[in-house]
């Protein structure tokens, strides 16, 4: 509802002679919960906050290639925690919303700057990313890589209702923390990114896909921003010169007018795209749902208007394939292609049909024999830590006994200490049995020596008088 509207819907309440009426009390103060002009900021402060965002200098180029590398390195390890983290100080939003706002209010030179900032800053992440990519030896494009080069209308709606929050946001009279959820709902860093990943790998598709994605984020975001001010009623840019200020009128409609144009038909093919999707689905649920024969795999294609489907057990009869066929118009899917392959169809191979559960199945079991192997390998390694010992339990009795001729003998072995504290620890255990008392010197000596020949300091040692009979 227009917030103008319910304005002058309160003026009314207000003024009439009835105002002590509960239900229009009620609903004043229904309204009143939804008006965005009482704790609206004033019009220059709000003006001045968004021209502020606008510059690109100073520190902002620098926190600028900042978050490009966080973004850049979060998308290239999949990590969706580090590419949010750049999301947050990245300085992209200032230069649209500038641009929306400079639409909103006539100001020509403001949209020339904004526009001209964005684009460099656009040019600046390009540059960056691609620069990180070329030089990164993780090539491999992830999942947070490829959510980046397929637009969906939802991505639309994201950016014009997170430009409206945004907006919201910066107009109020106290700061809100609504700026930063933006940031991350509208996720203008991570596209621009992809697009530099695309560039330096080669892949141009990832490159369209990516830049489209900016783009509608762009659009729409600036697009959601001179809405809102038109709502605020931000006062206007005028001029001295009428004539001047009508060419600068005609000229900002007819920039507002050719970018609003390509968004909206880029948004029709999406939501034309999305729903041919959704008919397909759902007609494929319903037609070929046979217990004898079942749809190994489908693929839907809008831009041809195909389905292909590749069916497992009993062959469906070219009358109940024709019978299906007459069904898409009831569908809405009049025109639409339907491929069918089946087991006994010349066109199937039936190994390609497996070869995607083979393939997983293969490298499933790949994965869990190199965790097998690992942790094999490390019990080896904790065996030949623990016999290590044991193996040269005959040198050691052969020198400890070389400087002390009169040790007899010597017990080596390993345990566990366990304290109140319920801190177990390991420990090598060395009972040194002689045929006289050794001093406190050579005991002291002996057990530095031996701490040093079995490199640990967990050792315990008993010294035993062994009596000669």
């Amino acid at each position: 509802m227009n917030i103008f509207i319910l304005t002058r819907v309160i003026a009314v309440v207000n003024q009439s002679n009835n105002v002590t009426s509960p239900i229009l009390l009620r609903l004043k103060n229904l309204i009143n919960h939804f008006s965005l002009l009482s704790d609206k900021a004033e019009d220059d402060e709000i003006e001045r906050r968004i021209r502020y965002g606008v510059d690109l200098s100073g520190a902002t180029p620098w926190v600028l290639i900042f978050a490009i590398l966080i973004a850049s390195v979060g998308l290239n390890v999949n990590s969706t925690a580090v590419i949010i983290g750049a999301m947050l100080i990245s300085p992209l939003m200032g230069p649209i919303m500038g641009a929306g706002l400079g639409v909103a209010v006539y100001d020509f030179d403001l949209v020339k700057r904004a526009l001209s900032n964005l684009f460099i800053a656009t040019v600046i992440s390009l540059i960056v990313s691609a620069s990180y990519f070329s030089l990164s030896p993780l090539q491999d494009a992830r999942s947070e890589l490829l959510s980046r080069i397929s637009p969906t209308i939802w991505d639309v709606l994201i950016a014009l209702f997170g430009g409206l929050a945004g907006l919201i946001g910066v107009t109020r009279k106290e700061k809100s923390n609504v700026i930063p959820g933006v940031a991350i709902a509208t996720a203008l860093m991570p596209p621009v990114c992809t697009a530099g990943f695309g560039i330096a790998t080669g892949q141009w598709s990832f490159v369209g896909g990516a830049l489209y994605l900016y783009t509608i984020n762009c659009v729409f975001i600036g697009l959601a921003t001179v809405i809102g001010i038109r709502l605020l009623r931000l006062k206007k840019h005028g001029f001295t010169d009428q004539k001047v200020e009508r060419r600068v009128k005609i000229s900002l409609f007819i920039i507002a007018l050719g970018t609003a144009i390509p968004s909206a038909y880029l948004a029709i093919n999406l939501v034309n795209d999305e729903v041919f999707k959704s008919n397909a689905n759902k007609f494929i649920a319903s037609e070929f749902s046979f217990k004898d024969t079942q749809v190994a795999s489908s693929k839907v294609d809008p831009k041809t208007h195909t389905i292909e489907l590749a069916l497992i057990g009993l062959p469906l009869k070219q009358s109940t394939l024709e019978n299906i066929e007459r069904h898409l118009a009831i569908a809405q899917l009049e025109g639409t292609k339907i491929i069918v392959h089946q087991t006994n169809d010349n066109k199937v191979d039936v190994t390609a049909l497996k070869a995607g559960l083979l393939s997983d199945l293969y490298l499933n079991g790949q994965e869990a024999l190199q965790k097998k192997d690992e942790q094999v390998k490390k019990l080896q390694q904790e065996i030949a830590s623990n016999t290590a010992i044991f193996v040269k339990a005959n040198d050691i009795f052969a020198e400890i006994h070389a400087q002390y001729p009169d040790i007899v003998s010597i017990f080596i072995g390993q345990g566990i200490n366990i304290s109140s504290n319920k801190e177990n620890k390991q420990f090598i255990q060395l009972s040194v049995h002689s045929s006289k008392i050794l001093s406190k010197a050579d005991k002291t000596r002996i057990e530095n020596w031996f701490k040093v020949r079995v490199k640990t300091e967990d050792v315990l040692f008993n010294f035993v008088i062994e009596k000669q009979n």
